[in-house]
This record gives structure tokens, sequence and C-alpha cells, in this order.
């Protein structure tokens, strides 16, 4: 027949706390502890009725004794409770070393055998591993030998114990009993100790094993202490020729000082670090050269040895280091491209502004006729023609222009204050006339009490424009373009809304972008560029502000612009340029 304690042990692992239920050690040292002072009490009161049984009605002092030896049932209950380990070990201490001094008093005072049980007060503290509680024990115990010295030269001393049944087998057998009870505890949590020691390094070593990155351990100057197989996979060599300076050795020339100052900084600072260099794979291997390796350093502690080594975790990293360089030379040639093509639409576009303003210019003196009639009302339409395409041609290189000097950061921004209500109505009266002849009702609620705003003039006018063009050539005949400006909250907002064609949902990201118009109404698409929206967007974050766009196909368009009023400096300063800047005279030309 086979005893399973299996039932006792499902018992006395419920009865501890559940704070350290994921701490395997610290477990088994609870486990015992409960253990060991429950058997000890129970042992006791299993004892007590034989006792009474042969010594009769028990004494007063007898029965504090006992009192004392059943002590240890509410101390395992109070660890059980509140897990407190070191108070717990505290209690204990005190519970002997009373029982001990008790017994002392009653079976001879100095000379009583039972003081030698005060020894195991600090043998069972020492199980708490720590050092505090040790030398607490030790001070209750030597305490307890005083106070019991004191007792007795004050002749304080009660008389020996007398009866039938000495007490002296008692207490000798609960001696016993603790002192088993101890026995079974150093060897629980000793065995414990030992198997969580070698699983951890079992863990360990099973990561560092089979881990792709090279893992080492370096001493306060630099030499690698350890380093993991992977060093084969990574460096074509076994991790003995890593030890000492064989890995310091292979780090590329020109790398070796960055190689030594994160390890330094790492020992000096405790800080970890991260650095990239070169190392050399061993000569004959199929990849033998260089490679590139990221090494991630950080201090680490040996609790036994109370010294401190630096762990570095190194990952090859030439095929990312290949790439991010791939990354960077296409990055730059599209820079670089980008940069030629805006070079070549700002050069383009400054060519064909000259012949343009002199077809306008010409177009208008003939429609004017200075210099004699027309003969035939056809001639009239054919200038006409000519002078509105030179328009719209101007138009568009305009809006390239500015367009190309937006993307390459060089467009100047004339920040000062001005009066922002006339700005607008020259705008609306600008755009009017064009307004009204595609049969558009234009509709003005501007706050008449605006103040003024320190912003591009030029650039807050041609905002303007290009949204009201924009709503005017999307709107059918018989709709309305709304156009409202209000102060919300220190802000300029400029409302623009149509009823137009609108945009469709999975087409309204998309605009902003040069060159991309909608594809809500195909006979609208040759009408535009798809630079208005652009250009706004971009004169709106020179100056500080915000642009958003809200449409839904079929019920129109709503642009919002929040320009503030007062721009923050370190925004404004770099665009600010003194009078008579490359604005106005463009300004002027286009008049």
């Amino acid at each position: 027949m086979t005893v399973s304690f299996e039932p006792l042990r499902r018992i006395i692992d419920g009865l501890v706390h559940s704070s350290v239920a994921d701490e395997p050690l610290l477990a088994a040292r609870h486990r015992a502890f409960i253990a060991a002072h429950l058997a000890v009490g129970l042992g006791v009161l299993m004892l007590f009725p034989i006792w009474l049984a042969l010594a009769g009605r028990p004494s007063f002092a007898s029965a504090v004794a006992f009192g004392w030896l059943a002590a240890p049932l509410p101390i395992a209950g109070f660890l059980s409770r509140t897990g407190r380990y070191g108070e717990a070990h505290l209690l204990s201490a005190v519970a002997l070393a009373g029982l001990v001094v008790w017994a002392g008093m009653l079976t001879g005072g100095l000379g009583s055998p039972a003081l030698v049980l005060l020894a195991i007060v600090p043998a069972e503290a020492a199980l708490s591993g720590s050092r505090r509680i040790t030398l607490a024990s030790i001070t209750i115990s030597v305490c307890a030998l005083a106070g019991l010295a004191l007792v007795a030269l004050a002749g304080l001393l009660p008389a020996p114990m007398a009866g039938p049944v000495s007490f002296a087998p008692i207490l000798v057998a609960a001696a016993i009993l603790y002192g088993a009870g101890l026995a079974l505890r150093i060897e629980l949590v000793q065995r414990v100790a030992e198997g969580a020691a070698r699983d951890g390094e079992a863990r360990y070593r099973i990561l560092a094993d089979n881990t792709a990155e090279l893992i080492t351990r370096h001493n306060g100057s630099g030499a690698v202490e350890f380093a993991s197989p992977a060093a084969r996979a990574m460096l074509g060599c076994s991790p003995a020729e890593l030890i000492g300076h064989g890995l310091f050795d292979r780090v590329h020339v020109a790398d070796r000082p960055s190689y030594l100052h994160a390890l330094s900084e790492v020992d000096r600072t405790g800080e970890p670090r991260q650095v990239e260099f070169r190392l050399r794979r061993t000569a004959g291997d199929d990849a033998a050269g260089f490679v590139w390796a990221e090494m991630r350093c950080r201090p680490a502690l040996d609790a036994a040895q109370g010294t401190r080594s630096v762990v570095a975790v190194l990952r090859d990293v030439t095929a990312s280091r290949s790439q991010r360089d791939a990354f960077a030379e296409a990055q730059s040639s599209a820079d670089q491209a980008n940069q030629s093509k805006v070079q070549f639409l700002a050069h383009m576009s400054h060519e064909l502004r000259t012949p343009l303003n002199a077809i306008i210019g010409f177009s208008e003196i003939l429609q004017r006729e200075l210099f004699g009639k027309f003969e035939m009302a056809r001639h009239r339409d054919y200038i006409r023609l000519i002078h509105s395409t030179g328009e719209h041609l101007l138009q568009v290189v305009n809006s390239v222009l500015d367009m190309s000097k937006i993307e390459a950061g060089k467009f100047d921004v004339v920040a000062a204050p001005f009066p922002v209500v006339p700005v607008i109505d020259g705008a609306l009266d600008m755009m009017a006339q064009q307004i009204a002849g595609r049969g558009v009702k234009l509709v003005r609620r501007i706050d008449r009490d605006l103040p003024e705003i320190v912003a591009d003039r030029r650039a807050c006018r041609q905002i303007l424009l290009n949204l009201l063009s924009n709503a005017a050539k999307f709107t059918e005949a018989g709709g309305t373009v709304t156009v409202s400006a209000t102060l919300e909250q220190g802000e300029l907002v400029i409302e623009v809304r149509d009823t137009g064609i609108g945009i469709a949902a999975n087409d309204l990201p998309r605009i902003g972008t040069p060159f991309v118009q909608a594809d809500a109404c195909a006979e609208r698409r040759g009408e535009g560029t798809g630079l208005g929206v652009s250009v706004v967007k971009g004169l709106v974050a020179l100056q500080g502000g915000t642009f958003a766009l809200e449409s839904e196909t079929g019920r129109g368009t709503r642009a919002i612009v929040r320009l503030p009023i007062r721009p923050a400096r370190h925004a404004a300063a770099p665009f600010i340029r003194p009078a008579g800047t490359v604005f106005e005279e463009r300004e002027r030309r286009r008049a």
C-alpha cells in the first residue's frame, strides 16, 4: 500500500499567500515555514492530552509553557494571511526565545539544558534570506539570555516543577520536533534553490545557444568574458577566439574608438548604449571580409559576487545597412530629380510669361481698335479668343510657377499688417463678373468689423481668387457661391461654399495634390490644371494657417481657411522681406 502525501501538499500550497505564487523560491520558503510551524503546533496539541493523562491537572507554569509551544500555529496563520515573511520570522524568533526562557526558568535557570535551544533562533532566521532578520533574531536570543540572567541574579526564579511526570520529556520532544522541522525546511529550500538555479541556467543557455545574435559579457576594461555560440555563424570563429581581446581585434580600426566608447559609457553611467561598427570575418569563409554589426549593450550586476559587467548583443545588420544606403541614394536621386523638375518648371514658366505678356498686351490694343476698325465681326471674335486664351495660359503658368516655388521652399512671404476686409472685397469684385457670367449667384457674408491681419496681402488675395475660381467653375447655372469671413478664437476664418457638383469621397483625399483633379464630372476636367487647391494649401501653410475641404457628390463643396491674426514670430520671421518684392512686380505685370 502506497501512502500519498499529495492531498497534504495541496493543502499547504493553498495556504501560501498569492503575492508569492509566481516566485518559485519564495513560494518554497513560505511553504516550508507554514508546514514546519503547523507540524510543531499540531504535534504539541496532540501531546497535550497524553501529558494531562500522565501528569494530571496542569499548573499555571506548565499551561504557559504549552501556550508557548503552540505559538507556531497562529504564526503560520499570520504568514498565510499577510504574506509578510520577514515579520513572521521575527514572531517565530520571539516565540521560540520566550519558550526557551520560560522553560529555563522552570528547569534550573542558567543551568537549564533548555537554554541550548536559543541557538536554534538565529539558525531558523537565516532561512529568511535577510541579514536584517538574522541580526534581529541574534539580538532576541541575546536579550532572552540576558533577561533570564537578570531574573536569576534577582532571585526571582520560580521553584522547579514537581510532579509524577517531569516536564523535561515534553520539552525534549518539542525540541526534536522543532529541530526536525528546521532541518526539513533547510533541505527543501536548498533543493528548490538548486533546482531554480539549474532551470534558470538551462533556459538562458538554450537562449544563448540558439539565438542568431551574438551575446557577449565584458569586464570593466572591455575584455570579453563570455561569448555565445552564435560567433561561429556570424564571424566564422569559435566563441573561445573572442575571449579577452579577440573581439576587439576583429573590430575595424576606424570603428574601434566608438566600440570602446560605448562599453566605457555603459560601465561609467549605467545607461544602455547602441553603436554600429564593422567586424572582420575569419579568412577562408565564403563571406570573408567585414560585416556591419549593431551592438546594444547594458550594465549587468552579478548579485553573487557583487561585481558589475557589461552585457552586449551583437546583430548582423549588413543587409539592412545596404538597404539603408540604397534607400538614401535613391532618396538623394529623387530629390535631385525633383529639384531639376522644379527648376525646369520655374525657368519654363518664366520664359513663357514674356511672350504671353506681349500676346495679351497687343490683343488688348487690337480689341480697342486703336489703329483702325475691323471690317469683319469675325476678326473681333478672333482677337477676343486670342486674349482670353492668353489670359488662361498666363494663369496656368503663374500657378505652375507658384507651385514650383512652394515645393522648392523658395516662395517668399511678405508678412505685414493690413485691413483684410478690403482685400476680400477686392477679390470678390474681381471674380463677380466671371461668376455672374456663368449664371451663378454670389453671396457675401463678411464681418465688417474684422481687425487687421499680419500676413501676405498678395497671398491672401491669391487664396481667395483660387477658391472662388474653383467654386464658380464647378457650379452649374442657377447655383450659389457663398463667401463668409469671421473671427474665431484669434483666427481669421474664410469659408467658400458652393452648391456645385461636389467631390466623391474616394477623390477627396487626393485633392490638393499637384495636377490631380477629381472624376466627379468628366466634361469639366479640361477646365483646370489641378493646381488651384495645391497652391491654396501651400500658401495657407506658409502663413501658419490650416486648410480643410469638405464635400459631397451632388451637394457642393465647402473650403475653410484659417489664418492667425498675429502669427508667431518664429513662424513668420523667415518669410519676411522688405517692400518692393517680386510679388508686387508680378502683380504689375499681370495688370
